[in-house]
């Protein structure tokens, strides 16, 4: 896996603290920082994520496409998947992530409780990169909710 990571603030442009990546697979993904107003040229312009917001939209990513796919493979009915990620950081340098909880919402008709519950050990035992390598340094919880497709 590749990706290369370029600067947009050079030769004096507005944005200070802007990059865009492009992946392997050639898609283009925006980066910028929060703004600085004691240090504008330290600072982003607010005008897409931060890295580290991208980190955890990763691993949110990662490990629903583990539970949809485990969901799917046991002949399970699933409709929707959605992971809300809350995340707590170090106040220190490096300001490492120390807890992220996920809260999965998974939409179907007739998926029991303990399907769900599996996929999701599943992926934060086995599957999930992402996750399994956060969780050697944050402390990470999940819960789930299963509702029923109309």
């Amino acid at each position: 896996m590749e990706c290369t990571v370029s600067w947009t603030g050079a030769a004096g442009t507005r944005s200070a603290m802007g990059f865009v990546a492009e992946t392997g697979s050639g898609h283009l993904l925006a980066m910028d920082g929060a703004p600085d107003d004691a240090k504008p040229e330290n600072g982003g312009r607010n005008l897409a994520a931060r890295p580290m917001e991208l980190l955890l939209a990763g691993t949110g990513g990662c490990t629903a496409y583990d539970v949809v796919l485990i969901l799917k493979r046991g002949r399970h009915d699933v409709r929707g998947c959605s992971v809300q990620l809350s995340s707590e950081r170090a106040t220190t340098d490096p300001k490492i992530f120390t807890k992220i909880h996920m809260q999965f919402t998974v939409t179907g008709k007739e998926i029991p409780a303990t399907a769900v519950e599996r996929a999701i050990a599943l992926s934060h035992d086995k599957y999930c990169s992402a996750s399994i390598m956060l969780g050697q340094m944050a402390k990470i919880t999940t819960g789930f909710t299963v509702v029923e497709a109309s």
